[in-house]
């Protein structure tokens, strides 16, 4: 569990700031919330639909994914926990599912 006095720092990665800036306009609001659960509460989110880790990363990956929706297209967000100890994840891919190619998100 995280500590509740301090918030994860949630990065960008220059890939996926360019992919959320080309989300449709009802879609980025999701993001932003999920974002700003993810600082205040940490990276494990049980209350988003098909949320969970990827498998097949490797042990000393910790990589998680998120549908920000239900209807078609499904669009989907990708971050990795780079620190555990200092609190800081980061968002390498936002954009469509059928995009998604998990195992070249590294």
């Amino acid at each position: 569990m995280s500590d509740k006095n301090k918030t994860w720092e949630i990065k960008f990665s220059n890939k996926a700031r360019k992919q959320k800036e080309l989300l449709p306009d009802d879609i980025s609001p999701i993001l932003d919330a999920l974002t700003y659960e993810l600082k205040t509460e940490g990276p494990e989110r049980r209350n988003w639909p098909h949320c969970g880790n990827i498998k097949g990363q490797g042990k000393k990956t910790d990589m998680r994914h998120c549908h920000l929706n239900k209807s078609r297209p499904v669009y989907v967000v990708v971050w990795v926990v780079v620190d555990n100890d200092v609190q800081i994840m980061e968002v390498r891919y936002v954009g469509p599912h059928e995009h998604a190619d998990y195992r070249r998100i590294s």
